[in-house]
């Protein structure tokens, strides 16, 4: 369930008409991989316009930024992430990280193509990135990140499993984590298996090997999309060091 602060924020970026998409924990929450996430993850339209709406949104929420970088189009458009934090009685102590650029994701544009709108009630609404788009974004170094993948993916299955179409079929071959779900998917569709071979070269193990064979697979491809995101944030990181320093100078 969304929190009633995190509804505070949403309502704020809303009135200002900031272009954002809900993203991180409680985009999870949304499609049922996570029970409780207190930040506000949003990827914003890097725009000068919608830049100044999301300033007035902050002002609002009272919320300062608690990390270096400051918000600019030039530091968001190379990927970096800006932090906030609410002082505003409604939504006091919430974190608020914006984005707008992302390894493994789309331009903004695309993901708003994509979008999912969710009704929190009392005729309020929410953009999320999709789905696929927020597990893409998921493939990080972090170890939480990738039990959300996992669990993300569990529900989706669970609740469309008996929808397999086509569509489905080739989302749940192409993100699950565990090797239970990808023998019964490889066993009753084993040419859509096929198909993803070249994208996902272990499904050629199945159906002949080991679940740990499979499982030691499925981590080694972990570990290569979180040296991947390592190597993404090296320089991001260097930069950020050296804004720390000018600043401290």
């Amino acid at each position: 369930m969304i929190q009633n602060p995190i509804l505070k924020v949403l309502s704020v970026m809303h009135g200002c008409r900031v272009r954002f998409l809900l993203m991180g924990g409680q985009a999870c929450v949304l499609y049922g991989g996570s029970e409780f996430s207190r930040d506000t993850d949003l990827v914003v339209l890097p725009d000068s316009e919608n830049l100044d709406r999301l300033q007035s949104a902050l002002s609002e929420l009272c919320a300062a930024r608690i990390a270096v970088p400051d918000l600019s189009l030039d530091l968001l458009n190379k990927g970096h992430a800006v932090h906030f934090r609410c002082e505003h009685p409604e939504a006091s102590g919430m974190r608020i990280d914006v984005m707008s650029v992302l390894r493994n994701a789309a331009p903004f544009e695309e993901l708003w193509q994509r979008r999912t709108t969710v009704e929190l009630g009392d005729a309020a609404t929410v953009d999320a990135v999709s789905l696929p788009d927020l597990i893409a974004i998921k493939k990080t170094q972090r170890d939480k990140d990738w039990s959300h993948i996992r669990r993300l993916v569990e529900a989706h299955y669970m609740e469309n499993r008996a929808d397999a179409s086509e569509k489905n079929v080739r989302f749940w071959l192409s993100e699950s984590r565990t090797p239970e779900m990808l023998r019964v998917l490889t066993n009753s569709h084993p040419d859509t298996a096929r198909a993803f071979y070249a994208g996902r070269p272990l499904l050629k193990l199945l159906p002949e090997c080991t679940d740990d064979t499979l499982a030691a697979a499925l981590v080694e491809e972990e570990q290569r999309d979180r040296a991947a995101d390592r190597a993404y944030w090296q320089p991001l990181l260097a930069e950020l060091e050296r804004i720390r320093h000018e600043r401290n100078a």
